[in-house]
């Protein structure tokens, strides 16, 4: 679990970042899903937009994807979510604060 000072921090980070992965019509898929795995796999921080036509809650499929790729919901704002799950061992790219 994140406390409010690590969740606030992740924020800041998220805040220059662009969506990595857009949702469309389909909403989210499995190969949408695979493509949240790996960029949460490379980067440890993901920013996804949710586009207009897609008629699911941001809040729902947020839940969903931290769900199936066991990471963290930092913030959905509008249609944009960010996910946040830390790297293993020496790929640790981003160092929470205490």
């Amino acid at each position: 679990m994140l406390t409010s000072k690590q969740r606030a921090y992740l924020k800041s980070l998220a805040m220059t970042e662009n969506p990595v992965v857009l949702l469309g019509k389909e909403s989210l898929t499995g190969a949408n899903t695979m493509n949240v795995e790996e960029a949460l796999a490379a980067r440890e921080l993901v920013k996804i937009g949710v586009l207009k036509n897609c008629a699911d809650d941001p809040r729902v499929i947020a839940e969903m994807v931290a769900e199936r790729t066991h990471s963290e919901v930092v913030q959905v704002i509008g249609k944009k979510i960010v996910l946040y799950r830390p790297g293993k061992g020496k790929n640790k790219k981003i160092e929470l604060p205490k």
